[in-house]
């Protein structure tokens, strides 16, 4: 009751801000000024509750609206229904939600970017610069930063920073603003600890076609170890962009569409010239080397046999118990391992109808106890030293309903179809897109969300601009890391998903999908009537990899269990 009296309070707040300024209404978004997906300072949580990765909020004088995507739904309703409506993040503006066309809506320009505001607002509302003070409790740390060895990267700071002068020459700019966080930190061969779930420290850099880089960044993280190694870097305090562009002369200054605030855009459009383009470190960044690969590979090998303990542990428990428990449950077979830090997201563990919520989150009000029958959705990863893991697992008893095995068996399907797609034909995340999900849309059933997202190497679990979904055309390239998800959700009944990762491997000029994950998938919910020869081969093949690959760190009966599977 506490926690929802605050919230009160705080939309209270809000609109006496709103009625103080003259406005008509206040956005709120869920990301920092860094715009990361995971943030310590989540002020959309904060007024509404709802705990997702993705959405924003419109609070008016007499109304308050909140908006995420297909994945949310369920969820907002659940976390935020009680004082706000829920509507589906419009691409095309919602009809229920009053004309804003002619009264005044507020939104902090450090908080947006020009592309998000075009995006959903552009024609629909009439909006107004002003920032709202989200006041906060939480004392600031000061974590240092360390540095990667290139034996662990793959390649050293100083070869990454040629290439991104070469565009610069390339393209006839003389400056680069990379204003996203994740961006700098591979640049540099940084790493942090200011985000949950993600090992990045908060910074922004300027990359000169010839002369120094300069870092905005909070001083206090940097030792004088690190400061050494950061060669020719001019560290500057955060916030101090607007005095640092006074050393620079007049000149082309590239900034990113989606990382580069209103705000930031303003300072340095007021001095210099501006291209607005993608950042290129993301095409870069994408592109993992084999060093990268590796060391990821070695980071599944762990994650998977941590992962197949629990299974293991799950199918063979004849106790009762909870979701809450199964986490951590999970959490205690992963820290394990000498190189596990911590999760790369917030598990997902949602058991019977909570499956069917796509980014469910387990709490003391939602836990539930899983009963003999339920199935199971489990999504949980790693950061290892030195990789990232994402991988969900379905599992259950082999006495549910056929219809349940039957739709089980076309997520499977849709999942060994883009394992076993032609790349050369299949050249674009788009293309792939549509094979994961045939088989449910034969039958006229579908899901919400991507078939695939992109991965980083010990960075984000979600990385761009690679990914496997109905509007992403970046062409495939040699290197990159994508999950593979493919799933359906029943409504308050069950959900199905199964994810391994996957890496884009060279052979002969032709490029494959490979797994990353090594753990095995629940054939007790597989209806093998429906699988063609094919796949029942890529069943079997996948399993004896995994065997190969994880059996020595198990116990005798885990090892027989696994065993049983290749088949």
């Amino acid at each position: 009751m506490v926690k929802i009296s605050k919230k009160i309070k705080m939309i209270k707040d809000i609109k006496n801000f709103i009625y103080s300024n003259k406005l008509d209404g206040y956005i709120i978004p869920k990301n920092d000024t860094y715009f990361t997906e995971y943030s310590n300072i989540n002020n959309l949580a904060k007024v509404t509750n709802f705990s997702g990765s993705a959405g924003f909020s419109i609070i008016l004088k007499n109304a308050n609206y909140l908006f995420v995507d297909g994945r949310y739904t369920l969820q907002a309703k659940k976390e935020s229904g009680k004082n706000f409506k829920i509507l589906e993040i419009p691409y095309i503006w919602p009809k229920d939600l009053p004309d804003l066309e002619n009264i005044k809506i507020g939104f902090d320009p450090k908080l947006f970017t020009e592309k998000t505001l075009e995006k959903y607002f552009k024609g629909k509302v009439n909006l107004i610069p002003h920032q709202f003070n989200f006041r906060s409790n939480k004392k600031k740390k000061f974590k240092k930063i360390f540095i990667l060895n290139n034996s662990v990267t793959g390649e050293s700071s100083v070869s990454k920073i040629k290439k991104i002068r070469k565009y610069l020459v390339k393209n006839k700019i003389e400056y680069l603003y990379s204003s996203a966080g994740e961006n700098v930190n591979w640049l540099l061969n940084i790493r942090g600890e200011d985000l949950p779930n993600s090992p990045l420290v908060n910074c922004k850099l300027i990359i000169s076609k010839k002369s120094r880089l300069y870092l905005f960044i909070c001083k206090n993280k940097i030792s004088n170890f690190v400061k050494k190694k950061l060669k020719n870097v001019t560290i500057c305090e955060e916030n101090t962009l607007f005095e640092v562009l006074n050393i620079f002369k007049k000149g082309t200054f590239c900034i990113d569409e989606n990382t580069c605030s209103i705000f930031e855009k303003k300072i340095i459009s007021s001095k210099f010239k501006i291209v607005s383009d993608k950042d290129p470190i993301y095409d870069l960044k994408c592109v993992k080397n084999k060093i990268e690969i590796n060391n990821t590979v070695k980071s599944h090998i762990k994650d998977g046999v941590a992962l197949t303990k629990f299974l293991y542990w799950y199918k063979f428990n004849k106790l009762k118990i909870t979701e809450n428990k199964i986490e951590k449950k999970l959490e205690s077979f992963r820290k394990k391992s000498i190189n596990y830090l911590y999760p790369s997201f917030d598990t997902i563990t949602g058991s019977g109808p909570n499956g069917a919520i796509i980014h469910y989150r387990s709490s003391k009000q939602t836990n539930r106890k899983v009963k003999k029958n339920d199935i199971l959705l489990i999504d949980s990863g790693g950061q290892y030293k030195w990789g990232t893991t994402d991988v969900t697992r379905t599992t259950g008893s082999n006495k549910v309903s056929i219809s349940i095995k039957n739709n089980f068996t076309r997520v499977l399907k849709g999942h060994i179809a883009v394992c076993l797609c032609d790349l050369s034909k299949k050249y674009n995340g788009h293309l792939v897109d549509k094979l994961a999900r045939k088989p449910l849309q034969n039958v006229g059933l579908d899901y919400s969300h991507g078939t695939g997202h992109g991965v980083g190497f010990f960075l984000n679990v979600h990385e761009g601009p690679q990914a496997i979904s109905k509007f992403n055309r970046v062409k495939l390239k040699e290197g990159m890391i994508l999950s593979n998800e493919p799933g359906y959700y029943s409504k308050n009944k069950y959900g199905i998903r199964i994810e391994n990762l996957i890496y884009i491997e060279k052979i002969k000029n032709k490029l494959f999908f490979r797994n990353l994950t090594y753990a095995p998938i629940d054939l007790d919910l597989v209806n093998f009537k429906l699988l063609s020869n094919k796949e029942r081969n890529y069943l079997f093949e996948y399993h004896l990899n995994v065997y190969s690959r994880i059996s020595k760190y198990l116990t005798r009966k885990e090892k027989k269990w696994l065993l049983s599977l290749i088949k």
